[in-house]
């Protein structure tokens, strides 16, 4: 009787499930009423006015509210979800504020749907791409199709990349008014505005051309532990059964594994692209200069890398470090901060109190419709806490309201502090954490900056925290960030990326060619100076 009951509830439950999914696809995919839709974005803006403290940073607000105003006088039919988008996110990208992203609903697939690509991969979703001089290139990649790195992606399903890229960058922001963003970020995160553009798909057909060859390829889901070679397989099956180790074999194989774990952690490795986040070797003539590529500052346990990299530095008396942050997103304060430690020579303040629009800012964060009711249910739980801690942290002043980081105290450098010549390569994809850390450099005249202009503004971004509220018929979400980050340094005029000091910037040839002339320039600098 238990086991029937058992099977009957399961039952029911994936009946509800699969109706839940039919139901929400149904909702995001037909025709909302012009009244709802004009609700949605009234709420939009409101939800925009209520929580961005720099809402009117970069547009007025008799401009922002002339252009939600048109925008309410356009929809005079009823639009699906999709619809709506494409007329939301370009108004909502004037705000000029990079954080703020506008993300149209997809349609949920059933729970079986969900298990039948559960152990299987999409590889074309793992390559890395760069968008340069009009051209999409294939600039890193998984198994077959490393053999066609430097490759020109020409066409996808018939449509040419040129095309589609021309019309996500209509719904994408980059801080103020700075331009360099737009080839590099979109180019850079090709697949997810595809696939946030089609929504799920089963396969798709790709040409590529490589110098005068033209290559079709075509992208299924396959497994993940299927192998290449059939005869491989069958060998295995035949092979004999592992030997039972020994009590000391088992012990240093639980030993390395569990040194492997921490370099993985330490490394920031990225289990679906097979690389790390941050890394460092020693490159240029006789290998004495050191080059710290970081890709990004969001994941792994970045200060065991510092400490064991700046360690190194020391132990050689290393005279060079070039540190790479083209291409690398953003992330953690603590991170940037805490890699700032190792270059400073002096006390610093790294980063001013952070203007907010509540004395709860992370109270606020997790209280969104667009939140699990777990991450609710948990926020409500701990409320006492997090206000106390808030209150805490949060004080106004001159009619705004500034929250308190560790970051925004004076600081000393770090007692393992690098003291040699430091190189920073840019561009136009440096965006968010990656800009703030350049601010500091340049403001501080510590490094000298290579390459293109970043994405990023000099004075500061809007984020630290983010609140999602998704918009009640619709289902479209609003990602805003609720905390002003700056360094302590301004420039003008405002809306400006961190410029180089020595400008250079990426070509076509230099991407067919395997040529890096931003690293090479710094290796002849410094030569030349010995």
């Amino acid at each position: 009787m238990i086991k029937k009951a058992l099977l009957l509830a399961l039952t029911a439950t994936s009946i509800i499930s699969c109706k839940s999914v039919e139901r929400y696809n149904e909702e995001v995919t037909k025709k909302h009423s012009v009244v709802a839709l004009k609700e949605d974005v009234a709420k939009a803006y409101f939800k925009l006015q209520q929580n961005h403290p720099r809402l009117y940073q970069y547009i007025s607000k008799d401009e922002l509210d002339y252009k939600f105003d048109s925008l309410q006088n356009t929809i005079n039919e009823p639009l699906t979800s999709m619809e709506l988008y494409l007329k939301l996110a370009p108004v909502v990208k004037t705000v000029g504020q990079g954080h703020i992203s506008v993300i149209p609903p997809q349609k949920r697939r059933t729970k079986e749907e969900r298990k039948a690509n559960k152990n299987k991969k999409f590889d074309f979703f793992t390559s890395e791409f760069q968008y340069v001089d009009n051209h999409l290139i294939l600039a890193r990649a998984t198994n077959g199709d490393s053999l066609l790195v430097g490759s020109e992606l020409i066409s996808l399903n018939g449509e040419t990349p040129q095309e589609l890229i021309k019309d996500y960058n209509k719904n994408v922001a980059s801080d103020g008014y700075n331009k360099t963003l737009f080839e590099s970020f979109v180019g850079k995160r090709f697949q997810r505005y595809y696939a946030r553009d089609k929504g799920f798909i089963d396969s798709l057909n790709v040409t590529y051309k490589l110098k005068d060859s033209v290559f079709n390829r075509k992208y299924n889901w396959i497994d993940k532990k299927a192998k290449k070679d059939s005869t491989k397989v069958d060998s295995l099956k035949i092979s004999a059964s592992p030997k039972r180790l020994t009590k000391v074999a088992r012990k240093a194989l639980r030993k390395k594994n569990k040194q492997k774990r921490k370099d993985r952690s330490k490394y920031g490795y990225i289990p679906q692209i097979k690389a790390n986040t941050r890394e460092m070797t020693f490159v240029g003539k006789d290998s004495v200069t050191a080059y710290m590529k970081i890709k990004g500052f969001t994941n792994g346990d970045y200060e065991a890398f510092y400490e064991e990299s700046f360690k190194l530095l020391d132990s050689l008396q290393t005279k060079d470090l070039i540190i790479d942050l083209r291409d690398n997103g953003g992330g953690r304060i603590a991170e940037i901060n805490d890699l700032y430690s190792y270059l400073a020579q002096e006390d610093f303040t790294f980063i001013n109190e952070s203007e907010v629009t509540t004395r709860t800012p992370i109270l606020n964060m997790f209280m969104s419709n667009a939140k699990s009711p777990v991450s609710q249910g948990f926020a409500i739980l701990f409320s006492p806490i997090i206000v106390a801690h808030n209150l805490l942290k949060t004080k106004k002043r001159d009619g705004k309201l500034y929250y308190k980081f560790r970051q925004s105290k004076v600081q000393s450098p770090h007692e393992q502090n690098y003291n040699g010549n430091v190189y920073v390569l840019i561009n136009g994809n440096s965006f968010s954490a990656s800009s703030i850390l350049s601010t500091n450099l340049k403001a501080t005249k510590r490094a000298t900056l290579v390459g293109q202009e970043t994405g990023g503004a000099y004075n500061g971004t809007v984020a630290g925290l983010f609140k999602p509220y998704k918009l009640p018929t619709s289902k479209i979400i609003i990602n805003m960030g609720l905390m002003q980050v700056d360094a302590p340094y301004k420039v003008e005029p405002d809306g400006y990326g961190v410029t180089p000091d020595i400008e250079i910037n990426t070509t076509l040839a230099d991407l067919e060619s395997g040529n890096d002339p931003v690293i090479n320039w710094v290796l002849n600098s410094i030569e030349e100076r010995k």
